[in-house]
């Protein structure tokens, strides 16, 4: 069980380095709320962060 726990762990820190290379500090914000809006079962906070990494992955609509 500990090397799952420790597994996880890693793959989460992965991702979050990878969103925040290719996304920047904003990717990051976007990925917080998401985070914290689940966490806390709060949908205004998780559709914020949905929206922010949304509009950071279609990039300029012009």
């Amino acid at each position: 069980m500990p090397a799952l726990t420790l597994l996880s762990a890693v793959l989460v820190v992965a991702f979050e380095q990878l969103v925040q290379w290719k996304y920047g500090p904003a990717g990051i914000v976007g990925l917080l709320l998401l985070t914290v809006g689940i966490k806390a079962k709060s949908p205004a906070v998780s559709s914020a962060g949905a929206v922010v990494l949304a509009l950071l992955m279609t990039g300029p609509a012009l």
